[in-house]
């Protein structure tokens, strides 16, 4: 499994990125994570772990900028992606050094791709074939022309399976609700922009297909998912729906509103919780993204099929 985006499903590459702020190599991050603070932007385990695990890879996935991330190590998957970026190069500038898609893929490209060359030789090609590319960008950007050019870089590299995971309704997330208090609850005019990208890139699994022969493409709307547990929180057993579990950096403290405060307090009831700061799903919620990516039936959610078939053709 090969992984790009942002801190949704970053694993700990920023750690190893100097001048970065979009860091959560430090506590309460990782508070319920085997490897205590990791990199990963929740209090456990993201939605690529949990996936990986019902896929049965060994280990977690490695992060690129790990220098250990080579030789034997990538031969199940490398992690690309950098929490703070987007598809377009300068996105994330505000965060300082971070790493956008596009270079995202050309560290895959020519660091990984020929060390793979190496390691299996004629095989290499084969087994990225039937490895699943899971891309996991744009709510820092909402550009979709840029996405379908890195779509068809990945193919024409050899990827032949892609996980596409929709924006999360950002709206609702107790960043965009601190700084736009709203009377239902969420900020609409972000959570229509997260739409509108959404469905176009729903709209890329149909229409790209012809483009990318012999591709299988998912579409995981992780939107659906998140809305219908803060609509119906307690059927999933959630409690709070709009306040972060971690004590988070103000913005009148020269804060974002987005990340968890170094040492900060954090909610003892985690699994209750939808966020963990101010943007990024608690563990218990992305159990539920990740789940129902790998086994739903529902066309609303996964589209045209789940993660578990697409692994299986």
């Amino acid at each position: 499994m090969f992984v790009f985006g942002s801190s949704l499903v970053d694993n700990g590459n920023n750690n190893f990125l100097s001048n970065s702020l979009a860091k959560a190599d430090y506590f309460p991050y990782g508070v319920d994570f085997p490897l205590g603070q990791s990199g990963r932007f929740t209090n456990g385990e993201n939605v690529i772990d949990i996936l990986g695990k019902k896929l049965k890879i060994p280990n977690y996935i490695p992060p690129f900028t790990d220098p250990s991330t080579k030789g034997t190590r990538i031969l199940h998957g490398v992690n690309y992606a950098s929490g703070g970026s987007g598809i377009l190069d300068d996105t994330g500038a505000i965060a300082g050094n971070v790493i956008s898609l596009n270079q995202q893929i050309r560290n895959f490209e020519n660091v990984t791709l020929p060390d793979l060359e190496q390691q299996l030789g004629d095989k290499s090609r084969e087994i990225l074939s039937q490895s699943l590319f899971v891309v996991g960008s744009g709510g820092n950007d909402y550009s979709l022309n840029y996405f379908v050019a890195n779509r068809n870089r990945l193919y024409n590299l050899g990827a032949r399976k892609f996980v596409l995971m929709a924006i999360n309704p950002n709206g609702c997330s107790p960043m965009a609700t601190t700084r736009f208090p709203t009377t239902n609850g969420c900020v609409e005019s972000l959570n229509r922009a997260a739409q509108m990208f959404n469905v176009q890139l729903k709209n890329l699994v149909d229409d790209i297909r012809p483009q990318i022969p012999g591709s299988n493409l998912v579409f995981v709307n992780a939107y659906k998912i998140v809305s219908d547990i803060i609509r119906f929180p307690r059927l999933r057993g959630f409690r709070n729906t709009n306040n972060a579990c971690c004590e988070v950096t103000q913005i009148s403290e020269g804060g974002t509103g987005v990340l968890c405060k170094r040492g900060g307090q954090i909610c003892p009831n985690r699994n209750e919780y939808v966020y963990f700061d101010g943007l990024h799903p608690t563990q218990a919620v992305n159990v539920v993204i990740a789940t129902k990516a790998f086994i739903s039936i529902l066309k609303d959610e996964v589209y045209p099929f789940n993660v578990k078939k697409l692994s299986e053709i």
